[in-house]
């Protein structure tokens, strides 16, 4: 059985983290997920302060075990998911899309774990010198709002550059790809894209079906030019989006065309203008499993390949 720091920090028993997907990881995904041994996140971006609550009640429903809160800190409603947190008493945050500093001692006295995601090696200090309990270093390989460096290239970089543990994520979606992550000094591992095809998740059919069709090339990024990358499957509304970009479209005009449309992807199963997020390892996510069933089979595979690995230490 592989053991790290992140198992002991969180109280789990495999060091596997469910990304917090909005619009996709809800409370059914995030219990299911922490039930198998695993950090179920709930993805709050598209949820008002009420609906987190909601989520938050159904989850302790469902486990008894640890779990956590994405918080998008660019969200207009940050402050009001963070005060349910708090009220809550959410064990673990994790963060995107800003610096959680001005919120982080808050947590702290809530004894609530906060892990930000990062791009970066400057990004994974600062955060570290704010009080982060561990770090997720997250490269463009991954689906949904991207950085520049890929996994690959970040990890051990800031394996190196911190002492908190280091979470890896992007392009991880096997066994191998937990044992790569070891590999490169991360103590655990954010998988995505893997848990949009559990039975447990709640998403469209249709997005489900898409993940599982797409091929190592389907992905595209969108947004490189404004500031705000996105990774989706290519269909006509990432067509739409490259055109405009290349015309110099403002951020206005980008934002509009952008607006409500992973909704349409994850609820309504709009597989041609919603905004199908996803890794790039979708290519390799070719059925659909319970959460158990799919950290098991992680697990199995990875402590398989580092044992075949050891065997080639003479």
């Amino acid at each position: 059985m592989i053991k790290s720091r992140i198992c002991e920090l969180l109280n789990i028993e495999y060091p596997i983290l469910q990304g917090g997907m909005a619009w996709v990881s809800t409370a059914s995904l995030a219990a299911a997920v922490s039930n198998a041994g695993g950090l179920g996140i709930i993805g709050s971006a598209a949820m008002t302060a009420e609906i987190l609550r909601e989520e938050i009640k159904k989850t302790k429903s469902l486990t008894t075990r640890p779990f956590g809160v994405n918080l998008m800190l660019m969200s207009q409603q940050i402050k009001g998911l963070v005060d349910i947190v708090l009220e809550e008493g959410v064990p673990v945050v994790t963060t995107g899309a800003g610096n959680p500093g001005i919120y982080m001692e808050t947590f702290h006295k809530k004894g609530i774990k906060v892990i930000p995601v990062i791009p970066s090696v400057a990004f994974a200090k600062r955060l570290e010198r704010g009080g982060a309990d561990a770090l997720i270093a997250e490269g463009t390989e991954s689906g949904g709002h991207v950085g520049e460096l890929t996994t690959m290239a970040l990890v051990p970089q800031v394996v190196d550059a911190v002492k908190v543990p280091v979470i890896a994520a992007g392009g991880i979606g096997d066994g191998r790809g937990i044992a790569a992550a070891f590999a490169l000094g991360a103590e655990g591992v954010q998988i995505g894209t893997r848990f949009i095809v559990a039975n447990e998740c709640t998403v469209h059919e249709n997005y489900k079906e898409a993940v599982i069709k797409a091929g190592d090339r389907d992905t595209v990024v969108t947004g490189r030019k404004t500031g705000h990358p996105v990774r989706i499957i290519e269909n006509r509304l990432a067509k739409e989006f490259m055109r405009l970009e290349a015309e110099g479209a403002s951020m206005e005009e980008l934002e509009k065309l952008g607006a409500g449309k992973l909704r349409a992807a994850a609820v309504d199963g709009d597989m041609t203008y919603g905004s199908v997020m996803c890794g790039q390892i979708a290519g390799l996510v070719k059925k659909r499993q319970s959460s158990k069933e799919i950290i098991q089979e992680l697990m199995s595979e990875a402590e398989a390949v580092l044992e075949k690995l050891q065997k080639m230490v003479v």
